[in-house]
């Protein structure tokens, strides 16, 4: 059965915003499958967040 993916970028990367997409995603039925952060060269915090998920394609409802 085939899998979905799903990314949600994130611009503001805090500890609320990682949480907010962690629970809306879960909270549909996806997976949390991973994080990668985009690093600003002059800066330790990260510029942006890409928050992955899955699921199985058998698992949308139509």
């Amino acid at each position: 059965m085939p899998i979905l993916y799903k990314v949600v970028e994130i611009n503001t990367v805090t500890e609320d915003t990682l949480e907010e997409a962690l629970n809306e995603w879960t909270a549909k039925g996806w997976r949390f499958d991973g994080m990668q952060f985009a690093m600003r060269d002059a800066s330790r915090r990260p510029a942006m967040a890409f928050v992955f998920f899955t699921r199985d394609e058998q698992e949308v409802a139509p």
